[in-house]
């Protein structure tokens, strides 16, 4: 199995006396997809973001590529998130006075490399070409979240993280959202983690990981 590009080792978060993780570890390999599902209230979210750096645990470690974020200080999480990590948020989070294409490059504006011929070759791979001058008003949710994976993709990250990408879709939407963010995804050799409760995406992934009571990541 080729080795870690993100991993969490013994990690645990409370809110107040309340245990959201447990001593959780989990590796991402390189080049894997990843689903992870579990139940309402079982720290999906929370494990969202602890694996993209938006959260540092109570207790454990989390490694990048080898990298222990654990002792860095805010500016270089971000800085490694920025190089290493895409993320794809549930409620898309565009910024709303720019294009589709602006936001999509805003990755490369925080610190990349600029490679706007990129952004443009991922926009049309992701079918939304023509849509690159419009705003997201004017935008259909899947529309939107195909903007918010050739953001999350700009900067070529080891892995991009995706939170619930089909929860706001319809199934034909899904559909077709799944097989082109496959296709994007195994041409770029970026691993994929998918946090969802949706049934329908069983059985594309690598593996199949389930959040359990006690927060456990067990395989299916």
């Amino acid at each position: 199995m080729a080795p870690p590009v993100l991993a969490v080792d013994d990690v645990s978060v409370r809110r107040g006396d309340q245990p959201i993780l447990e001593e959780l570890s989990l590796s991402i390999p390189a080049g894997s997809r990843t689903l992870v599902q579990g139940p309402s209230g079982t720290g999906k979210s929370t494990l969202f973001s602890v694996l993209g750096l938006l959260e540092s645990p109570d207790s454990g470690r989390v490694l990048v590529d080898g990298t222990d974020a654990s002792g860095l200080s805010e500016r270089q999480r971000a800085r490694l998130r920025r190089e290493t990590i895409g993320v794809v948020f549930q409620d898309f989070q565009l910024v709303p006075d720019l294009t589709a294409r602006e936001n999509a490059l805003l990755p490369q504006h925080h610190g990349g490399d600029r490679d706007e011929a990129w952004v443009d070759e991922l926009l049309e791979a992701l079918a939304i070409g023509d849509r690159a001058d419009r705003y997201p008003v004017t935008l259909s949710n899947g529309e939107k979240q195909r903007v918010a994976i050739a953001r999350a993709l700009a900067n070529r990250p080891d892995v991009v993280l995706a939170d619930e990408p089909t929860g706001q879709l319809d199934p034909e939407t899904t559909d077709r959202l799944t097989n082109v963010l496959f296709d994007v995804q195994h041409r770029t050799e970026t691993a994929l983690v998918t946090i969802s409760h949706d049934r329908s995406l069983e059985g594309l992934f690598d593996r199949t990981l389930t959040l359990r009571a006690g927060n456990m990541v067990t395989p299916r």
